[in-house]
């Protein structure tokens, strides 16, 4: 067998910059002689881990036209931290058609928050999303009471610019955002260039691409390190983001075609929708036609993290149509709903046996692909803790594994990756790069 080639895409940014740091209870607890607890002068102990976990309240604003990958991530991952994460929308109506044709519903309409306290509030970008929450006076006035309290707030791609700085919020602040938007957000802060940059209570960041480095980073201003940590290390994140990002490929086939490819991303409850959010708009920003099928008994599935999801058909319509790839997100609780039905595997196994592409992702490879016998003879990677249910895991350390026509890749934090590597079997290297650094990969 042919030794793996890498394919690499260049990421020339620094990573996370924090400015002005002021003391907070997480590192005074940290000054404790005993491993659980602080002793105070009446004698009360008080639970480090309990303190340092305490539910936080946390507003995430959606609206038409908002980046789908700058508000779902944050959600999951604070969720993932313990946060309560209110997904409110500034529309009239819960669904919101976010952009690439996502469709998310929210949890509450945003006046619905104005009497909630926040620890965080934080703003995802998007055109026009960003200038529709931008345009919310409800959202404004939420906002800037969050900042009069000394708390918590947050904004990235357009968002610092357009929103933040509009409203008067970065004065003096060091932050950064979006590329094209730098000039704009200069006449509102001391506009710089790192991935995710902290000053004084706000946290700003610059697109699709920096939004898990950015939600750890608010996890970390939450909760503290050692749970930025905890949270971080199951994402199987990049830890250097000058390095290159590399796919490793064996038995290289040709997957270019003459016409838009067409692409099935099946979703069900238990989906990881960091994973199948990042699938859906990167292929669609790279001019994929993607289909989103429901494998429940209606459109809306409840995802792992609870965000909610509407996918474009059932499984049932999207059978009637032939793919050029089939890729399946990972999350526990899909991968086994994928696992179980008849009809997905029956057109994985088509797929197959017409030596078209199929992928899978996370949970997915190991639990799905690997029991139908869809791995038979090739070489694959999964979630670092499936691994070991692989027949052949000689190339699970890689990121993102090609092996002819089959594409696997580890967890949330290689998604973009994976996503990125499709791409380029399809449309080419360089316009692979090109779409990288629009999303500031």
């Amino acid at each position: 067998m042919a030794a793996p080639i890498l394919r690499h895409l260049t990421t020339p940014f620094p990573y996370f910059i924090k400015l002005n740091q002021t003391p907070k209870v997480h590192s005074f607890f940290t000054l404790s002689t005993h491993p659980n607890s602080r002793k105070f002068s009446r004698g009360t102990s008080i639970s480090v881990s309990a303190m340092a976990s305490a539910t936080k309240k946390v507003l995430v604003p959606i609206a038409n036209g908002t980046e789908p990958i700058e508000a779902i991530v944050p959600i999951d991952i604070l969720r993932r931290a313990g946060a309560e994460v209110i997904v409110a929308s500034v529309e009239n109506q819960l669904q919101i058609e976010v952009m690439y044709g996502i469709k998310i519903v929210a949890d509450a309409l945003i006046s619905d928050c104005v009497d909630t306290e926040f620890d965080l509030i934080s703003l995802p970008g998007g055109v026009p999303g960003a200038a529709n929450l931008g345009n919310c006076k409800i959202l404004e006035s939420i906002v800037k009471k969050q900042a009069e309290n000394g708390k918590l707030y947050a904004a990235i791609c357009a968002a610092p610019a357009v929103a933040l700085g509009s409203w008067g919020l970065l004065k003096g602040l060091k932050a950064t955002c979006y590329p094209s938007y730098m000039e704009e957000l200069s006449s509102h802060a001391i506009a710089v260039e790192s991935r995710v940059q902290k000053d004084a209570k706000v946290v700003t960041s610059r697109g699709p691409a920096t939004s898990i480095e950015y939600a750890v980073a608010l996890v970390e201003e939450l909760y503290g390190k050692e749970k930025a940590n905890e949270v971080s290390g199951p994402l199987v994140m990049r830890q250097n983001h000058s390095e290159e990002f590399a796919f490793a490929e064996l038995n290289s086939v040709n997957w270019t075609l003459t016409s838009k490819p067409r692409i099935l991303v099946p979703i069900a409850n238990g989906s990881e929708e960091m994973e199948a959010t990042i699938i859906i708009d990167v292929l669609r920003r790279a001019n994929a036609q993607v289909v989103v099928a429901s494998l429940e008994d209606k459109l809306e599935i409840v995802a792992s993290r609870k965000v909610k999801l509407v996918a474009d058909v059932l499984l049932d319509e999207a059978a009637k149509l032939s793919y050029d790839l089939i890729v399946l997100p990972g999350g526990l609780g899909g991968a086994e709903t994928f696992a179980k039905s008849e009809k997905l595997v029956e057109m994985l196994k088509k797929q197959r046996e017409s030596s078209k592409p199929y992928g899978a992702m996370c949970a997915s490879p190991a639990l799905v692909l690997e029991p139908h016998g869809l791995l038979k003879g090739k070489k694959a990677t999964a979630f670092p803790a499936l691994c070991n249910k692989l027949t052949d895991p000689s190339e699970a350390e890689n990121r993102v594994v090609v092996d002819g026509n089959l594409v696997t890749s580890r967890g949330p934090g290689t998604t973009m990756e994976f996503a990125l590597a499709i791409a380029d079997k399809f449309f080419g290297h360089k316009e692979t790069l090109e779409l990288a650094n629009v999303m500031i990969f």
